[in-house]
């Protein structure tokens, strides 16, 4: 099998990591031929540091290719497409996928908010568009969602549901609802515990040990707030929010103060906690 990856950072990255990790000839599309060298260099040395640790014995860097043009993916089996989480980038993108690859070829979207639906309608053969959506990290998280849009076909669905196993994931299979399966279910619980952060008066650091210590979650709410950045969760409930209109969606006004105000969490080295650079 022949995997494409339209999107080289940091989740369209891993997803091309976990292609060669599973010795799939891989073609990565960036915009720039400098981008694309990056992203290969960054493959390359997580790889290198997963055989140095031993969680892997050997992997082929060699089966990665970058490029620009969106023509050299033609003959993949299945593309990827992990831009600008934008629908209107991703219709004109499947358009341009539509043209340049074969009949047969799968086309997933990694989207996380959008509909998978809407982003096949732009194009006149739907029914080989599907949604995989991998969480963040890519390499490290278990999961990826299989979504069927209400156009895919079994032999596309079925196409990506083994591509998922075959990256080493455990995929489930859902069908194109708003927020799909884990969306849907923690961002309105993560917007609720935001809230009861004013409502309780209770500190960052007692939420999160409530929810760890009490309801057994790995990690506390703020953390992993943090960790997904406050600008992607909150890009995320508006997105939620416009489509289903349910109030527990939309994303609470202490956290779209922190996207404004650039405390993005982790990567911004301030969210909720600080983090040392």
């Amino acid at each position: 099998m022949k995997v494409g990856v339209v999107g080289l950072g940091a989740m369209g990255a891993g997803i091309a990591q976990l292609a060669v990790e599973a010795g799939l000839e891989t073609v990565g599309r960036e915009v720039t031929a400098e981008l694309g060298e990056k992203a290969r260099g960054r493959i390359d040395g997580f790889l290198k540091r997963k055989v140095e640790k031993g969680q892997i014995e050997a992997y082929d860097i060699g089966l990665l290719t970058t490029t620009t043009e969106v023509a050299d993916l033609a003959d993949c089996d299945v593309v990827i497409e992990a831009i600008v989480e934008s629908l209107e980038p991703k219709q004109e993108l499947f358009r341009e996928l539509e043209r340049v690859c074969r009949p047969d070829t799968v086309l997933a979207t990694n989207t996380s908010a959008l509909s998978v639906t809407e982003i096949a309608s732009a194009i006149s053969s739907a029914e080989r568009v599907v949604g995989m959506h991998f969480f963040n990290p890519a390499p490290l998280m278990p999961l990826v969602e299989i979504v069927r849009a209400e156009l895919s076909s079994d032999e596309a669905f079925e196409t990506a549901y083994a591509l998922g196993e075959k990256l080493g994931k455990h995929p489930i299979r859902c069908h194109d609802t708003p927020g799909f399966v884990v969306n849907r279910v923690l961002i309105p619980l993560l917007n609720d515990c935001v809230r009861v952060l004013d409502e309780a008066r209770v500190s960052v650091e007692d939420l999160d040990a409530g929810m760890k210590h009490g309801a057994g979650w790995p990690m506390g709410p703020c953390e992993l707030i943090d960790l997904v950045g406050t600008d992607v969760h909150v890009h995320a409930s508006e997105a939620l929010w416009a489509k289903l209109r349910e109030p527990r969606m939309a994303a609470p006004p202490r956290l779209v103060a922190m996207a404004n105000a650039g405390l993005l969490g982790r990567k911004t080295g301030r969210g909720f906690y600080t983090y040392e650079s």
